[in-house]
């Protein structure tokens, strides 16, 4: 297939970048800055996910755009709800976007401490993120949206829960590795077509 990754230079779009590659995609990243270790096999394209005209250019041709944007180490930020707005805008055929657990309705399915943990110090973020689900799942496209527990950099193991109300206990974590596995499997399984799913190990 032909992908679009965004965010391809973060923790989790390095993952993805990586795992497409071996499953022989063809690959093109969307890029703020230039990257001398970028991958000779990969497109790269500059640009900001921010821009209209830039998403729609990127987006041409393509058979399916990955998401994996943030806001690095910020806590605020309007990149993610933006960028969502100009991928509806775009009018592309499918879409795997990460968000995360304790956004929109998945808040019911958390502890009080991550409730608290939420609403407090990711309350920024999560209310972009919110505003980006909200798009998207409004939109006519073929769209997953992803929402993975506590993100880590452990291993690939293959092994994880996915469902749309997975009510994880405590404070569940998941490898950036698996959820790229389960993005990239999601391209040809296409299990969850219109569907906000949680995912934990």
């Amino acid at each position: 297939m032909k992908l679009l990754i965004l965010g391809a230079t973060g923790p989790t779009g390095r993952e993805l970048v990586t795992q497409a590659l071996d499953a022989r995609h063809e690959v093109a990243a969307l890029v703020r800055a230039d990257n001398d270790r970028a991958d000779s096999r990969i497109e790269v394209i500059r640009g900001d996910a921010r821009d209209p005209a830039t998403i729609a250019a990127a987006t041409r041709g393509r058979d399916t755009v990955l998401s994996a944007l943030g806001t690095g180490k910020s806590f605020k930020g309007d990149v993610v709800s933006r960028a969502a707005a100009n991928l509806v805008a775009a009018n592309i055929k499918r879409l795997i976007f990460v968000s995360a657990f304790g956004v929109g309705e998945s808040i019911k399915e958390a502890t009080w401490p991550q409730k608290l943990f939420f609403r407090t110090l990711l309350r920024s973020i999560y209310a972009d993120k919110a505003k980006a689900d909200a798009a998207i799942e409004s939109s006519k496209m073929d769209w997953t949206i992803v929402r993975p527990v506590m993100l880590t950099n452990g291993a690939h193991t293959g092994a994880y829960r996915v469902g749309e109300n997975l009510q994880p206990r405590g404070f569940p974590k998941i490898s950036r590795a698996d959820v790229a596995d389960f993005m990239i499997r999601e391209l040809t399984e296409r299990t969850w077509i219109r569907k906000t799913v949680v995912i934990s190990a």
